[in-house]
């Protein structure tokens, strides 16, 4: 059976499908009555792409829109000498 679709949702132009792989919450401070009121949240994740997921699934789409949006972003930066990066020869 397939578990739901988790995604992480940067913004409008970046949504990942994520498997969580470590949740844990710890708390730190509490007021009289023993209540939380300070927590440390530790949240991690693995993106999961088309090998994961196949080409028609829908995370395996949201993956490739993510991958376009990147080369997309890649190609407006253009390329830059190497001497702009303080680089002579390689």
């Amino acid at each position: 059976m397939e578990t739901p679709l988790t995604l992480f949702v940067w913004s409008r132009q970046r949504v990942l499908p994520v498997r969580v792989t470590e949740l844990s919450i710890a708390e730190e401070a509490f007021d009289t009555s023993l209540n939380p009121i300070r927590a440390k949240v530790t949240l991690a994740m693995r993106v999961l792409s088309v090998d994961d997921l196949g080409f028609a699934h829908r995370g395996g789409a949201l993956f490739m829109s993510h991958l376009r949006n990147k080369e997309a972003l890649a190609a407006r930066a253009g390329s830059a000498a190497l001497s702009a990066l303080g680089l002579e020869v390689i």
